[in-house]
């Protein structure tokens, strides 16, 4: 089987506020909220890179839709990575997403392994790692 990963769906408990935080505070691009007329339908969509999509939905919605009990969320089943090019963009998207109302929980530093990151979570406890990744940036320019 070749993944084919085109979207991700974060479970959330305030659509409208999730999606100001991704669209107003992180400047993600969207078209807004849409398929309000249905009762499990409104969602959000966000455009990240060529081929992958990030999701809004409400957490009550994915329970109904795939059967499944609404559970309590954890902030550490699972983080999302946002690799950027420098030092200088961690500490920049660090600071857009804590004047957007993100919780840092750590701050940007150097990593064991040579890098630089920083983690943050978003209003509904969603946890990003901003990184930077220097061994990453030298296979991107082969």
């Amino acid at each position: 089987m070749k993944p084919r990963i085109t979207v991700f769906t974060l479970g959330v408990d305030d659509l409208e506020r999730a999606t100001a935080f991704y669209r107003d505070g992180l400047g993600f691009a969207t078209e807004g909220i849409i398929g309000k007329e249905f009762e499990y339908g409104a969602v959000a969509f966000f455009d990240l890179q060529p081929g992958l999509k990030l999701a809004l939905w409400n957490r009550s919605s994915i329970a109904h839709d795939t059967g499944l009990e609404q559970a309590p969320p954890s902030p550490t089943e699972f983080t999302l990575g946002h690799n950027v090019g420098s030092r200088e963009e961690v500490d920049a998207v660090m600071r857009t997403a804590e004047a957007a109302g993100a919780r840092i929980t750590v701050a940007a530093h150097e990593t064991f392994w040579g890098g630089y990151s920083g983690y943050f979570q978003d209003p509904d406890g969603h946890v990003w790692e901003v990184v930077w990744n220097p061994q990453w940036e030298s296979e991107a320019e082969r």
